[in-house]
């Protein structure tokens, strides 16, 4: 019988020869089929963009059905399907964006700017303490909330504490 060639996108075997495979492989249906695969990984931003150019098919709309089916040139997607992808956009970004973009009060950004701020305070005053008291009326830790809500950090990750480490003058680090 020979050897059988098995393609993956369109789920078939047929005898495997130079003729058969090249037939095969530049046929429309493989086409439609390896494209039908790789359009199932794409994100949603990149369907919505694809199909907020599109105008909306009109046999789609008047039958609820088209002959060239997910090959249309012309967009299937309902008011209902584009308002839910929006969302499933939207969502998807907040969630890249990283929980610091959920929390009310402020960002890394935010931090980072008065960490510098607090840094040039203090080669200036020299008393970090009462610029702390003076901006928010509590002494606060300098890290990050976010990374103080994460349980179970390693001690290289831990914050130093609010006066900070007590450094013995002798120490020998040999």
């Amino acid at each position: 019988m020979g050897r059988r060639y098995y393609c993956d996108y369109c789920d078939r075997s047929f005898q495997d020869n130079m003729h058969n495979r090249k037939k095969h492989l530049n046929g429309v249906q493989h086409h439609r089929s390896k494209k039908a695969w790789y359009d199932h990984f794409r994100d949603s931003s990149a369907i919505l963009c694809d199909e907020q150019a599109k105008k909306a098919c009109r046999k789609f709309l008047q039958k609820g059905i088209c002959d060239f089916g997910p090959n249309c040139r012309f967009s299937h997607m309902s008011e209902e399907d584009m308002d839910h992808l929006k969302r499933q956009v939207e969502d998807e970004r907040q969630l890249r964006e990283g929980p610091d973009s959920f929390l009310p009060g402020r960002s890394i950004g935010d931090w980072l700017s008065r960490r510098e701020k607090k840094k040039t305070a203090l080669g200036v005053k020299g008393d970090l303490k009462n610029k702390e008291d003076g901006e928010d009326g509590e002494a606060e830790s300098d890290a990050p909330p976010q990374l103080l809500s994460i349980p179970d950090l390693p001690p290289s990750l831990l914050p130093p504490p609010l006066g900070g480490w007590k450094v013995k003058v002798n120490t020998d680090w040999g």
